[in-house]
């Protein structure tokens, strides 16, 4: 039998739902009735369903990831939850990757969902009934793979982000 969720009235904020995981995640979400909101830096090739929100943005730039956290709170007055999905790396080998290179993986796996998260953070914390903040792993984090040095560190120290922000932010 499968469990039934209602969310109507809440909204959510995926990062990287246009396509993949992510784009899977809102359906889910919207299919609970949950006010939809995705953020990409490019508008989606599917065309999204006409009531979900879209929002562009490079969210490895701190200030327009706070801007798009900002937009989404103001389109649905809320914001509930927050899932942490954009990310990812092609394959690169450790010894030859460039710095820049190395350096947007991380920005897009480790500190794009922390800006996210901590102004999240503000929005749900003056709210009634909080919110939540679900960040998307790998098992890189916790198993080295060939070709994927940058990206699991990145992951790496978002599982520390993580545990580090639930203890912070937990309800007491």
């Amino acid at each position: 039998m499968a469990l039934e969720i209602d969310l109507s009235g809440r909204s959510v904020l995926i990062t990287g739902g246009t396509k993949g995981v992510g784009r899977g995640i809102a359906q889910r979400f919207a299919d609970a009735g949950a006010t939809v909101i995705v953020c990409a830096r490019r508008e989606a090739e599917n065309p999204l369903p006409a009531d979900w929100h879209f929002i562009s943005a490079d969210l490895r730039d701190g200030d327009a990831a706070y801007a798009a956290v900002d937009a989404a709170f103001a389109i649905a007055g809320r914001l509930d939850c927050v899932v942490n999905n954009a990310g990812g790396s092609p394959p690169a080998d450790s010894a030859e990757a460039p710095p820049k290179f190395t350096q947007r993986i991380v920005e897009l796996n480790l500190l794009a969902p922390y800006y996210v998260a901590q102004r999240a953070y503000h929005h749900m914390s003056n709210q009634a009934g909080g919110g939540s903040i679900v960040n998307i792993g790998s098992v890189v984090a916790n198993r080295p793979s060939p070709t994927t040095a940058a990206y699991g560190a990145a992951k790496a120290g978002l599982l520390q982000l993580s545990t580090t922000l639930a203890m912070e932010w937990a309800p007491t």
